[in-house]
């Protein structure tokens, strides 16, 4: 009985890896990058940004790069910490050793434009 049950959790496990991945390749990240590069021509000033910095107006600076977290806010697992440079940049904290890689992806579905210098 104990060698069933673990067979058919291992089929269950081994076709989860072979679908996930296609579900990614043809989903998600091909939509993100189509509304990213469609909104690249925008450009917001610091002082711009920086008027956008509570939690039901948040949008945060990565690398150049303005992105409206609004909608994200209240799901963020690290809580409140994504408020802490709301309407500022956050490069340094986005890149640090809390995030998982896969934020790296997230991050484009709220991408509005690029930093004016």
């Amino acid at each position: 009985m104990l060698i069933i049950v673990a067979a058919v959790l291992l089929s269950v496990l081994l076709g989860a890896l072979l679908v996930i991945p296609q579900l990614k390749k043809t989903g998600n990240s091909r939509t993100a990058q189509k509304i990213s590069m469609s909104k690249v021509s925008k450009t917001y000033t610091k002082a711009e940004i920086s008027l956008h910095n509570e939690r039901t107006d948040c949008w945060i600076i990565i690398k150049d790069k303005v992105y409206d977290v609004t909608s994200y806010v209240e799901e963020h697992p690290g809580g409140d910490a994504i408020l802490a440079h709301a309407g500022d940049d956050s490069t340094e904290g986005f890149f640090g050793p809390q995030h998982a890689t896969r934020v790296f992806d997230m991050v484009d579905d709220f991408y509005i434009g690029d930093l004016k210098h």
